[in-house]
């Protein structure tokens, strides 16, 4: 799963503490992304909780998203690693090409981060029968498949070719980070899967096809040179049927996972909304696909997510 960024033309000074501030506003905005990651963080550890037939702690609240905050930018900083020559070939606008900050500093960044959630990993308790820290195997595992997608799973040229393989296999990463949230519940509770969570995983990796898609499908006037959209891949139209099937596949699986929250009916009317909408996007692109429009899209796919996260988790709360 790609995060939203925004390109800020600026010339820095080098050694100033402000291109740190510049560097998230363009490639990790903390607002923007913050939200996103708090809804879903905070509805997996109460998704989990509920399930069990319990209300969810805040220290998991907040173990879960600080921790799911750090691997999205981990995620980002393998990407600056992964994409680095491309980037200096086609987009050298970007804060590592144009020497903002340097891949030894982002390096330094993501070590650090991991420190702080092994940390927290450790702090939030539960032991299993080994007596080590029932979180840390999850964490690890999400840490080893953030290496293997730094490296492109050591067969960068032939899963480059097959788009659709390098999409899911990148995706994967989600439901991992989703596992992890709401281990910080069930798992340190010492207690077994719980029902309906397969669904709301599901409903995660789908979520994540969505907002990858979503946020490469472009007009024709805003592709550009070597950035491999999805419209360019498949044409237009079928880009759009693809990202519309996966709010199909997205709609089912959430209904059925809000099924097992007993919050069907009020997630059916969210759906409902929400597929309105998307189809509404949808044939005004096709129509008159202007320069923009596309990001018609991605704005959509968001609220996609963060609807559903909200009907699964924080809305039955209040119940």
């Amino acid at each position: 799963m790609k995060l939203i960024s925004s390109p800020t033309k600026v010339n820095p000074v080098q050694q100033s503490p402000l291109r740190w501030w510049i560097y998230q506003r363009e490639r990790f905005p903390l607002l923007t992304n913050g939200l996103l990651i708090a809804a879903f963080s905070s509805s997996a550890v109460s998704y989990s909780a509920l399930m069990r037939g319990t209300l969810p702690s805040v220290a998991s609240w907040l173990v879960a998203f600080a921790s799911c905050l750090i691997f999205f930018l981990q995620l980002r900083i393998a990407d600056e690693f992964k994409d680095f020559e491309e980037d200096m070939r086609f987009r050298p606008y970007r804060p590592v090409p144009r020497g903002l900050v340097s891949l030894p500093e982002l390096a330094t960044v993501g070590v650090a981060s991991g420190v702080l959630q092994l940390g927290m990993a450790v702090g939030l308790g539960g032991y299993g029968k080994t007596g080590l820290p029932v979180l840390v195997l999850p964490l690890a595992v999400v840490w080893l498949y953030i290496g293997l997608m730094s490296r492109e799973f050591f067969v960068r040229d032939w899963i480059k070719a097959h788009p659709i393989v390098y999409m899911l296999s990148h995706m994967i990463v989600m439901p991992l980070i989703y596992f992890y949230a709401t281990a910080c519940d069930w798992l340190v509770a010492e207690m077994h899967l719980p029902a309906g969570l397969p669904w709301f995983l599901g409903a995660s990796f789908v979520g994540g096809l969505i907002l990858e898609v979503g946020r490469k499908i472009r007009s024709p006037k805003d592709e550009e040179i070597g950035v491999e959209t999805y419209t360019y891949l498949w044409g237009t139209r079928n880009a759009v049927r693809v990202w519309l099937g996966l709010c199909t596949a997205m709609a089912i699986l959430s209904a059925i996972a809000s099924y097992h929250l007993h919050f069907l009916w009020p997630t059916l009317g969210v759906l409902f909304a929400l597929a309105a909408g998307s189809i509404t996007v949808a044939m005004s692109f096709l129509k008159s696909p202007r320069r923009k429009r596309g990001k018609q899209f991605e704005w959509m796919s968001g609220l996609w997510t963060l609807l559903v996260y909200l009907c699964l988790g924080l809305f039955p709360l209040f119940s």
